[in-house]
């Protein structure tokens, strides 16, 4: 039985793990034309350093451990390399989303509650090994309009020019249909067809797929809405970040819609 949302749901921002921040971070500028935007010192507390990087009013994150024994260094070891790591999800209603992932079963790992320059940021982070493929953050900022993980002052550093927001998260999996499963679940939204393994958000969507490349369970892409693909492209080929026609980044696919 699975207790349904009728909240406004969307990808707000998706999350690499790597143990080259920089290097990443200034690969995935160099690609789509972008700026770095924050690090948040808060990090340390989980033993990571991280930098924030807009897409619109979206984000990429890259997490980079910095101490022994956290659980993104386990997930480098386990996935074999930097990969897919996070997926945060943008709430209309704090409250009802709690409240429905408690009544699911679905363990809550971890609550926060941040106010600053009177920005109030809430999430929930849902137990990995029960929703699978990722670890599933629900989060909701008041006013809306704020990102307070990108601190407050991310607009000045937003640059259109190739991309415009990031639009999908594609998730892989040796039972696509039963990693689906959870995630409806987990978000309280059901697949729009029965025989798609897609779950529909506002302007994004989360497709689950068969493991394509060996590495197990968990994200095998991010989409990105391009405003010039012939440019990115271009760019990914000077990069040589171009296999078989598809860009690789930071050990995982990027697809450009």
């Amino acid at each position: 039985f699975i207790c349904y949302s009728t909240n406004i749901m969307r990808l707000r921002q998706l999350v690499f793990v790597s143990n080259e921040r920089d290097e990443l971070g200034r690969k995935i500028c160099d690609l789509f034309d972008l700026k770095e935007t924050y690090n948040d010192a808060g990090l340390i507390n989980f033993g990571l350093e991280n930098v924030l990087i807009p897409l619109g009013d979206t984000f990429f994150e890259i997490v980079m451990p910095v101490q022994e024994n956290t659980t993104a260094g386990r997930f480098l070891d386990k996935r074999g390399g930097e990969g897919g790591y996070m997926v945060i999800v943008d709430s209309s209603n704090f409250e009802k989303e709690q409240a429905r992932v408690e009544s699911s079963g679905i363990e809550i790992v971890w609550h926060g509650n941040r106010k600053e320059e009177n920005i109030q940021a809430r999430t929930i982070h849902l137990h990995p090994k029960q929703v699978g493929g990722a670890i599933l953050s629900i989060d909701h900022m008041n006013p809306q309009s704020a990102w307070l993980w990108a601190g407050t002052n991310w607009e000045k550093d937003i640059n259109k020019t190739l991309v415009d927001v990031i639009s999908g998260v594609t998730l892989q999996s040796k039972d696509p249909e039963l990693l689906c499963a959870k995630w409806e679940n987990a978000l309280g939204k059901k697949r729009l067809l029965k025989n798609e393994l897609s779950i529909s958000l506002k302007d994004s969507e989360i497709n689950f797929v068969e493991d394509e490349d060996g590495r197990g369970e968990g994200i095998n892409a991010f989409r990105v809405k391009a405003l010039n693909h012939e440019k990115i492209l271009a760019n990914a080929r000077k990069m040589q970040v171009l296999e078989n026609g598809n860009i690789y980044l930071g050990g995982v696919k990027i697809i450009i819609d």
